[in-house]
């Protein structure tokens, strides 16, 4: 077996649901996972429940005083819920358990969601959504009609969203399933809208860059003739910060879109059927959760589309360059070829008079040596030196004319 069967098997199992089948509360709560609080968190649970945690785990569900605790690590988060079977005689919207409490109170900055969700069984249902709270809500049945979900999205002073979920025919595994859903889209959603900020600091950033690439664009076409260099420093200064800029979004946009993604598969799995005249739930989610995404979608796009007319901008002006430096090259090469022309016109000229030089020295040596032959009493007729040094000096003038023309070959 492979080593990694089992453990990718398990996948399946990785992340249950709590399964109940009555009336409870649900405290949902979903933190940003920074410098370690997880592992404190996590520290504060196993004192908790007094037990040791396998550090391979990433998600538990605990039974603690009477009630169900699940927490779940994810990439960037970190989510604890509390079920609270519902107590008859108590307050329609508690506050949280003093144990939940103690356990967000060190990490209440990192709070990126807060959930409560109400299942309420169908004979206690009051009637209408208003008797619970809710002003303006929007509702849907789910589960093929096994159920009914409202909600106004209006947050508490303590910041925490209500849910409702009114429990026709679900049994306990259906119903866990049916609130993991629900509190999934909360978590989901509002962890897609972290990059609503960025994406509106970008917008502006962006407008800035776009103007300072249309004047670049101009400079290059208006100054052709002049050097390149100054305007290739300022494109690649402009490249350098787009790049720093996409660093710094890229997870956050590609997290956003993955998110969304996930906050309409899980609104698909309600399968929603209108109730009453308000919007479905879905329907109210979808209307303005989606232009969000596709806001941080588009400022994501342009940023590419930005970085890319850069991109070919500097190539331009490199080709450009380039063009620039061959032509150097080439004015260069001719120099060089009319400078050699010229040194192999003065080396014909060194040749020629070096063989006229060498051809008097030798003619003035065959001279001497004549006028010593007559001196020890030699004659020589002038007819018959004629002779003898005429093609004597033609012998020695085609040797090295010879010799200078196999130097020139070699």
């Amino acid at each position: 077996m492979h080593p990694l069967r089992e453990a990718l098997h398990n996948e399946l199992h990785a992340r249950p649901s709590i399964h109940f089948a009555g009336p409870a509360h649900l405290h949902h709560y979903a933190m940003l996972e920074q410098e370690g609080q997880a592992e404190e968190l996590l520290a504060r649970i196993d004192a908790l429940v007094d037990r040791e945690r396998d550090p391979e785990v990433v998600q538990e569900i605990l039974e603690v005083d009477g009630m169900t605790l699940k927490w779940e690590r994810h990439t960037e988060f970190f989510t604890l819920t509390l079920m609270v079977p519902r107590d008859p005689d108590g307050k329609l919207w508690p506050e949280p358990p003093p144990l939940l409490e103690a356990l967000l109170m060190p990490c209440r900055e990192q709070v990126v969601s807060a959930t409560l969700l109400l299942v309420e069984a169908a004979n206690r249902w009051a009637g209408s959504p208003e008797d619970y709270g809710f002003q303006g809500p929007a509702g849907s049945r789910v589960a093929d009609g096994e159920a009914t979900v409202w909600s106004d999205f209006r947050l508490t002073a303590e910041g925490v969203n209500r849910l409702l979920l009114i429990n026709q025919a679900l049994d306990g595994y259906r119903l866990g399933r049916m609130a993991r859903r629900l509190l999934e889209i909360e978590t989901y959603r509002m962890m897609a809208s972290l990059a609503l900020p960025l994406a509106r600091e970008m917008r502006s950033e962006l407008d800035a860059y776009e103007r300072e690439l249309d004047g670049l664009s101009v400079r290059n076409a208006e100054e052709q003739q002049k050097s390149s260099r100054p305007l290739l420093a300022a494109i690649s200064e402009l490249s350098s910060r787009l790049e720093h800029a996409s660093a710094r979004s890229r997870m956050r946009f590609s997290a956003t879109e993955a998110y969304g993604r996930i906050v309409d598969a899980r609104i698909e799995e309600l399968r929603e059927v209108k109730v009453g005249d308000g919007p479905r739930l879905g329907v109210f989610i979808q209307r303005r959760f989606q232009p969000l995404v596709r806001f941080c979608a588009a400022i994501h796009r342009r940023q590419e589309e930005l970085a890319e007319s850069v991109a070919r901008l500097n190539d331009l002006l490199r080709t450009r360059a380039q063009v620039e430096i061959e032509e150097q090259n080439a004015e260069m090469l001719r120099s060089l070829n009319e400078r050699t022309s010229s040194q192999l016109k003065i080396q014909k000229a060194v040749e020629g008079l070096s063989i006229i030089v060498i051809s008097y020295y030798l003619f003035s040596l065959f001279k001497l040596g004549l006028q010593s032959l007559d001196a020890l009493g030699v004659p020589i007729v002038p007819q018959v030196a004629a002779a003898i040094i005429a093609p004597l000096g033609l012998g020695i003038l085609a040797v090295l004319s010879w010799r200078i023309w196999r130097v020139k070959q070699h």
